[in-house]
């Protein structure tokens, strides 16, 4: 298994929008970067990742599952971008706002600290761990 961070602005795509799609997940579309089209290639069934909500709040706010492999983006008439399906785990019980990140040095060379922009990023099962640790859960 591996380990992502899928970062949305909440007023375009929310974690509570992401919750009300249930067991039936959601694309996650509209993503018109090459590194991160790539990155999705990378993502298997099962695997997980933190949903962020980027722009004024900066947080993880949940943990969402892959629910579908990389296939032709919907929302895309070219057929160059592709996308994943998620659906939603569970919330992060305390937000790990991108400063905590920043704050915590066992955090130092991720890539949210260092590479903010990238609407979709890998996470190491350590980082993956602390952030967990930080929001709460176990």
């Amino acid at each position: 298994m591996r380990y992502w961070l899928f970062k949305s602005e909440p007023s375009a795509w929310s974690w509570d929008d992401q919750v009300a799609r249930g067991d039936a997940g959601e694309e996650w579309d509209g993503v018109r970067n090459y590194q991160a089209r790539n990155i999705m290639r990378e993502m298997a069934v099962g695997d997980l990742g933190f949903f962020y909500h980027s722009q004024s709040e900066k947080a993880v706010v949940g943990i969402v599952e892959v629910i579908a492999e990389a296939h032709p983006d919907s929302t895309d008439d070219t057929g160059k971008w592709e996308c994943v399906d998620i659906k939603a785990r569970e919330p992060m019980p305390t937000p790990v706002t991108l400063d905590m990140c920043k704050d915590d040095p066992r955090l130092a060379d991720m890539v949210l600290v260092k590479r903010p922009r990238l609407s979709v990023q890998p996470v190491t099962e350590t980082e993956w761990n602390i952030v967990r640790e930080l929001g709460g859960l176990s």
